[in-house]
């Protein structure tokens, strides 16, 4: 499978998880969730579909730069950003263990130094 595939067929499978989760939250959770619960769902669903439509971005610019192992770099971490930021925060909003945002820093790490090294791939 060629390299960019791989991310544009990570970004749509995010893209996918993101809405069937914001669909699932704001319908089958409607009566489950606290208002803050509400609030922190649906910043894990912003964070998730922004981060999946990069995922999108590094399979497009693999066109053009398929070597690049910037590109790759910047994949895994959104990937990882998405897991660790996202999933932290969906697990918080269901389950009210505060404990959870500890993890949250980690994932929004994750995106920046997914984010930096698109921007180094970029400045190439």
């Amino acid at each position: 499978m060629d390299f960019h595939m791989i991310w544009i067929r990570l970004g749509s499978l995010m893209m996918l998880l993101g809405v069937a989760l914001g669909a699932f939250g704001a319908h089958g959770l409607r009566e489950i969730l606290t208002a803050e619960g509400k609030q922190i769902y649906q910043t894990a669903v912003l964070y998730h579909l922004v981060h999946a439509l990069g995922l999108l971005v590094i399979g497009l610019l693999a066109l053009v730069k398929p070597s690049e192992l910037l590109l790759r770099q910047a994949g895994w971490a959104l990937v990882v950003g998405i897991l660790l930021f996202s999933g932290s925060l969906y697990l918080l909003a269901i389950t009210g263990i505060k404990k959870l945002g500890m993890i949250t820093p980690l994932g929004g790490l994750a995106f920046l130094i997914g984010w930096t090294c698109l921007f180094l791939t970029a400045k190439k």
